[in-house]
């Protein structure tokens, strides 16, 4: 299948393509786009494959695919343009802009905490529907009238899934504005991204596939799983299978109903963590922009990717490194772990990848529609980021 990628690749940068023509070769792939960008020049735009393989639609330049939670980078750079203009104080309480949130015990929290992962609110106490979940400001009230499951600030854990109804109420109460329409109207104008897609967008999107509905090969020793001792990696596979974890629960609700990811109600509702419909190039656009600096001020950008919490996570059972709403090289998260130190951004579930790195001048962006098995990070978007590195020198 290697004779099926198609676009464009600087000389410079021909490991990134040789990595993703070998991603088919080895039958890893069904259907995939990777874009960088070196500074403002895009040195690899690269497609492949097939969109839909129930109908052999192909790839093309211009196919969106579903971003999981590389959204969470999008929807958390607009909660920090609206501190940047002064909207709120990202250290001061939430109940000064969201007074129903200090409920059962969190009037301490921060719109920090809820960037970082510290609310403690990881998961919905009750079974959502994909349908109940487009009512974003229903299921913000939802969360503000829950006991967390630690003291906000106490602790972190990663919120899978309701990250995106609270930091995006950040940007709802403070600009009025659903995410999807601040980012459209903010930044993202020129790029083909949509948080919340249209359904001309949602017909020729790629279709996700679940791996084991197709005869393609994995390689579990190259997973995220190999990369830890056998004890964690035992206690983070019982963590998932475990109905009642954290990890289960956050991951599982809303649940997407029939059709999971592909399904329509969910792409057009847009959910604020994991609801982002684009293409490899509007994604990597994105970082481009903001590590030139043209979305946030550099010194905005610098404080956003400190470190907010690192070490143990109460969702994840393995470490994780968060700033605001970015996600940092890490333990789990491979993908990331290929990048320097100076790396920032957000992997999704199946392989799906974003990141800037503002000291290398390095965005990119990487989905696929076949879903990878690792949990942490896919060794196909790892192998993207090494070689995108490598042709730096």
């Amino acid at each position: 299948m290697s004779g099926s990628v198609q676009g464009h690749c600087d000389p410079a940068f021909s490991a990134v393509r040789e990595a993703f023509e070998r991603n088919f070769a080895e039958e890893r792939e069904l259907g995939a786009a990777v874009t960088v960008y070196a500074g403002d020049r895009k040195v690899v735009d690269l497609w492949g494959g097939v969109a839909d393989h129930r109908t052999g639609r192909e790839w093309t330049e211009s196919t969106p695919a579903f971003g999981f939670s590389c959204t969470k980078a999008v929807t958390a750079t607009a909660a920090l343009l609206l501190a940047e203009r002064g909207a709120y104080d990202m250290d001061g309480p939430v109940t000064a802009w969201w007074p129903e949130f200090g409920a059962e015990g969190k009037e301490g929290a921060t719109a920090a905490h809820l960037l970082s992962h510290q609310a403690g609110l990881p998961a919905f106490a009750r079974s959502i529907t994909a349908e109940e979940a487009a009512d974003h400001a229903a299921r913000a009230a939802e969360l503000a009238g829950q006991p967390p499951e630690w003291t906000p600030g106490e602790a972190h854990g990663y919120h899978a899934l309701t990250f995106g109804w609270l930091a995006g109420e950040i940007v709802r109460r403070l600009s009025g504005r659903t995410v999807g329409a601040f980012v459209r109207d903010e930044f993202t104008a020129g790029l083909d991204l949509w948080i919340g897609a249209p359904d001309d967008v949602i017909a020729r999107a790629a279709k996700l596939t679940a791996g084991h509905r197709l005869k393609v090969k994995q390689d579990p020793g190259a997973g995220a799983l190999s990369q830890l001792d056998p004890e964690t990696a035992d206690r983070l596979a019982a963590s998932y299978l475990d109905p009642q974890s954290p990890l289960n629960r956050s991951t599982n609700n809303p649940h997407p109903g029939k059709g999971g990811y592909n399904n329509p109600v969910v792409l057009r509702a847009g959910w604020p963590g994991a609801g982002m419909t684009t293409t490899s190039s509007a994604l990597a656009g994105f970082y481009r922009d903001l590590v030139a600096g043209r979305i946030l001020r550099p010194d905005t950008l610098r404080e956003a990717t400190k470190p907010r919490v690192s070490g143990p996570d109460r969702t994840l059972v393995v470490e994780s490194s968060f700033g605001l709403g970015y996600m940092l090289p890490a333990s789990l998260f491979r993908s990331l772990r290929a990048a320097r130190g100076s790396a920032f951004g957000h992997a999704g579930a199946g392989g799906s990848v974003g990141f800037g790195d503002t000291e290398a001048g390095l965005a990119m962006a990487y989905l696929p529609n076949l879903m990878g098995v690792s949990v942490g990070g896919d060794p196909r978007a790892s192998s993207l980021a090494e070689a995108a590195y490598a042709s730096l020198g």
